[in-house]
């Protein structure tokens, strides 16, 4: 049996949660294998909306095992608030959600030292959500972090002496802050993991595996926010590319199976950084405007643009994708004219591999393709697609060399069309 992983190929927001809700039923355990509670995952159905933060999206089919790995780095805090909502919507997580205890837990003051930091930074600031994950990555690098199995020994005396650790750090800074309101809830969001089956992990998903349960590892954010090959420094500080869920998980790279690749039918990003299609005009707009593109953590207006095939060939590349997984193509059935990022154009070259960085003065080169301008959250079948989508699909298998196996027309769990 195989570990199948499903990760973003873009700047995150590609919508993953939603996927793997619809993919869960095939499977017997899902797990999270690296980032924290800046990633929310955001699913529809039976009229409701849910968004997740650390929870795995397999959560929603009760007979499923859910795993959050060691890679994961987890706030008590936000935990509880995840928890408490979902019970009082009749979701009771104590028996399907196991917990590694190699986990690191992210602390008030690290949320704290993010804002510092971020600050410190003024004009160059990267646009970190403010959550605390850079610097309890930054912790657990250093070797200075506390872990989630450390909530059973003595974990009062652990956080005290980090704490002062964090908060000569702060001083550096000369930020200020208010330390009881970051606190508020640790206390209770301690004792609500406790009361949570905390397991070695990479024992246990091994188990699975020998005992041939199906895995299917979900991740966070997006290929060009990883840590290594992303847009650095305008990154998250985790791997988010396949090779991250071996060692968020504990799983020997012999153990993947299927690498499904999620893409938007176009881009966005939240944040800072450099973005090659990115539009400044009514075609940007629109796009925000029917792709109701905010962020599910932090509701802020997402960057828009045309899809950016350079970007898209190198995540395929980086992952080993088998499958691609098309996203909100209903969004583009506003536009008579669509354009692809076949190149970029940075000063007299022309290059079509995804570069160290991207300068400022890069230009796309783009291919421009007949839009479908028609509403497609209607469709049942690949047979009702009009041919201008099918040719855009037929275009980006023939260039990327993967068959797209699943195309999303709207945001609820039956807009998903499988294809033969």
């Amino acid at each position: 049996m195989k570990v199948d992983v499903l990760l973003g190929l873009q700047w995150g927001d590609e919508g993953k949660g939603k996927v793997v809700d619809v993919l869960t039923p095939e499977y017997d355990v899902i797990t999270r294998f690296q980032g924290g509670p800046n990633a929310g995952h955001t699913l529809e159905f039976d009229n409701k909306k849910f968004v997740l933060h650390n929870i795995p999206s397999g959560i929603f089919q009760g007979d499923k095992i859910n795993v959050i790995g060691n890679g994961v780095v987890l706030d008590p805090i936000t935990f509880k608030k995840e928890i408490d909502g979902l019970k009082a919507q009749g979701f009771d997580l104590k028996n399907s959600l196991f917990i590694s205890k190699k986990a690191h837990l992210i602390l008030p003051t690290h949320r704290i030292l993010d804002a510092a930091s971020e600050a410190a930074k003024g004009k160059t600031k990267i646009g970190s959500t403010l959550k605390g994950i850079g610097p309890t990555y930054m912790d657990k690098t250093g070797r200075n972090g506390i872990r989630v199995g450390d909530i059973l020994t003595n974990f009062e005396e652990k956080y005290a002496a980090l704490k002062e650790k964090h908060e000569q750090l702060i001083k550096m800074y000369g930020f200020e802050y208010n330390l009881a309101e970051y606190e508020q809830g640790l206390k209770e969001g301690i004792e609500t993991l406790r009361e949570f089956t905390l397991i070695d992990s990479e024992h246990e998903l091994n188990r699975y595996l020998k005992d041939e349960k199906s895995i299917l590892a979900e991740g966070a954010q997006g290929t060009l926010l990883d840590i290594d090959f992303g847009s650095y420094p305008y990154v998250t500080s985790s791997n988010t590319v396949c090779a991250g869920a071996c060692i968020g998980m504990g799983v020997s790279p012999r153990n993947i199976g299927e690498v499904y690749g999620i893409f938007k039918a176009y881009c966005t990003r939240v944040g800072a950084g450099p973005f090659p299609t990115e539009l400044f005009d009514e075609d940007g707009d629109k796009m925000r405007e029917h792709g109701h593109e905010f962020g599910s953590t932090t509701g802020r207006p997402r960057r828009c643009g045309w899809l950016d095939l350079v970007a898209l060939k190198y995540s395929v590349m980086v992952n080993g994708v088998t499958n691609l997984i098309m996203m909100k193509s209903d969004v583009l059935g506003c536009f008579e004219t669509i354009k692809i990022a076949t190149a970029y154009k940075m000063g007299d070259a022309v290059t079509e591999e995804f570069p160290f960085e991207l300068p400022e003065n890069l230009e796309p080169v783009y291919k421009e393709m007949p839009g479908w301008n028609c509403d497609l959250t209607g469709l049942k079948s690949e047979d009702d697609f009009p041919k201008e989508l099918k040719d855009y699909i037929q275009y980006l298998e023939d260039e990327l060399e993967v068959p797209i196996t699943i195309v999303s027309v709207g945001p609820d769990r039956e807009q998903t069309i499988v294809r033969e």
